[in-house]
Formats: C-alpha cells, sequence, structure tokens
C-alpha cells in the first residue's frame, strides 16, 4: 500500500483559463440582461475552480441581484433613483472588469517540443531540401 503524494493529498490546484471571445461572451451577458444575470458567470467559475474567492465573489453578485430588484420595485413611480443607477452601473463595470482580466486565468505556456538528437533547431523548424546524406 503506498501514501499519496502531497500533491494528491492537498488537492490539485484548478486552473480555468478563457479566450478573450468567452469573456467577452460573459460581459454581453451581463449587459444584455439589462444586470440582471450578472451572478451567472461567476455561478459558473465557483462550480469549476471551487475556489472560496469565487464563492464570494458569485455570493456578491447574488447579493446584489437580491438587493436591487426590490428597491427597483419601490422606486417605479417618478424619473427613478439616482442611487440605483449609480450602484447599477458601479456593479456592471465591477463585473466587465472582473470577468476581463481578474475572474479567468492566463492560458499556461505551450511547453518546448522535443528535438530528436543531433539536429538542431534551425534544421528542424526548415528541413533540408533535396538529398541530406551527401553533404
Amino acid at each position: 500500500m503506498t501514501m499519496p503524494t502531497t500533491a494528491m493529498a492537498a488537492g490539485t490546484e484548478r486552473r480555468l483559463a478563457a479566450g478573450w471571445f468567452q469573456r467577452f461572451a460573459w460581459v454581453v451577458l451581463a449587459w444584455g440582461s439589462l444586470g440582471l444575470l450578472v451572478w451567472v458567470p461567476f455561478l459558473y467559475v465557483a462550480i469549476r475552480r471551487k475556489h472560496p474567492s469565487d464563492w464570494a465573489a458569485f455570493a456578491s453578485f447574488t447579493l446584489y441581484e437580491c438587493v436591487s430588484l426590490p428597491w427597483a420595485m419601490n422606486t417605479a413611480d417618478g424619473d427613478g433613483d439616482p442611487f440605483l443607477g449609480i450602484a447599477f452601473m458601479v456593479t456592471l463595470l465591477t463585473a466587465t472588469g472582473l470577468l476581463l482580466f481578474a475572474m479567468f486565468d492566463k492560458k499556461p505556456p505551450h511547453p518546448p517540443t522535443a528535438m530528436p538528437y543531433g539536429q538542431p533547431q534551425y534544421q528542424q523548424q526548415h528541413p533540408q531540401q533535396g538529398y541530406q546524406y551527401g553533404r
């Protein structure tokens, strides 16, 4: 019977890389739904990575929804509440900044490709043409 290594015992580090298209798609969802679905990308990240900070971000945006919807329904008459508008804009700008620059991990660099013995890297990228044994 073998003991697990420390990397397995401590758990593997979960990473969630996303390209710019996916990041912009999440931002379009948040702005296109007028802030009603701003919590969805944070739930996605929290489920995938399972970091406590991701769950805290999801909880904060869910709390925003639970507070802002009754607040908006209560102030439906008249021109509206300027503080609600400020809270709406600050929340969507914060979510946009998090989704574009902070929420997703950077893609790891590609490892160098293995080269066969005796062949310099330049020749691997640009192979010689013709009969190579007579040179």
